[in-house]
């Protein structure tokens, strides 16, 4: 896929969310809650197994006026990173 957002490899973030093996919408449900609990400016990693994640965290992202930084593929999961607006 062409048009998957890499993320730069210097970012690094504030909190860990854990929703590997979680299915949609439970993912993007917890995202929603966990970045509730962070300042503006501060960065989300979130660590999923579901492929719908990769269309579903960049588009709230953009609806909810956070800024996704991409995302990192790693060994069996991804990696998005999102800063809180």
């Amino acid at each position: 896929m062409s048009d998957v957002k890499v993320v730069a490899s210097d970012v690094t973030a504030n909190t860990v969310l854990d929703a590997k093996g979680l299915s949609c919408p439970m993912p993007l449900l917890r995202t929603k809650k966990e970045i509730g609990k962070l300042k503006s400016g501060e960065i989300l990693q979130v660590d999923g197994t579901d492929p719908g994640s990769r269309n579903d965290i960049p588009g709230w992202c953009e609806r909810s006026g956070h800024a996704y930084l991409g995302e990192r593929e790693e060994q069996g999961y991804f990696s998005f990173f999102i800063k809180k607006g």
